[in-house]
């Protein structure tokens, strides 16, 4: 069976970005004990890493590259923002280690649309959050294999997204 729109596909792989230095360094990686399973056509990855994937069948290896623009987009200078510490204040206090440099907090915007922001600087009255994309800017070098391909169910087609096994559970 091949990758096609409504398939669950599920992958190894690892993922590796370019350093500093120019040298690939291993950042991520799914194995056979922990796939990568998703909803072929309605996962939320850049577009390019399916059309990477598209037609493969399960054995199939798979080496491609995704660029800054093909992946996460890049890095946005304007995704960095300074907000006052009572923002993150939850009945009047902020928790205890919340506002560490490096932690992920989820957030909302104005609209209510979900977003995760990484505290880069904590100053007395602010917090300078990144809403980047934590691989934005980043080229992407992923190597694997197909492991499996199946038809989805109809729910799972419905919902958007995989249930049972490696999936989302209701």
């Amino acid at each position: 069976m091949k990758i096609e729109k409504d398939k669950v596909v599920s992958l190894t792989y690892e993922l590796r970005i370019k350093d500093e230095s120019g040298e690939q360094t291993l950042i991520e990686t799914a194995t056979k004990e922990q796939p990568m399973v998703f909803l072929f056509g309605a996962s939320g990855l850049p577009e390019q890493f399916e059309d990477n994937l598209d037609g493969l069948s399960a054995g199939d290896a798979f080496s491609f590259s995704l660029d800054a623009e093909d992946g996460y987009g890049d890095f946005d200078p304007n995704a960095m923002v300074d907000l006052p510490k009572s923002v993150f204040e939850i009945e009047g206090a902020i928790p205890d280690n919340m506002l560490e440099e490096g932690n992920f907090i989820p957030m909302a915007d104005n609209e209510g649309n979900q977003l995760q922001g990484r505290v880069i600087k904590v100053e007395e009255e602010t917090v300078t959050m990144d809403f980047n994309h934590p691989l934005a800017g980043k080229e992407l070098f992923f190597e694997g294999k197909v492991e499996e391909v199946r038809e989805a169910t109809s729910e799972e087609i419905d919902h958007g997204h995989v249930h049972g096994e490696g999936g989302h559970h209701h």
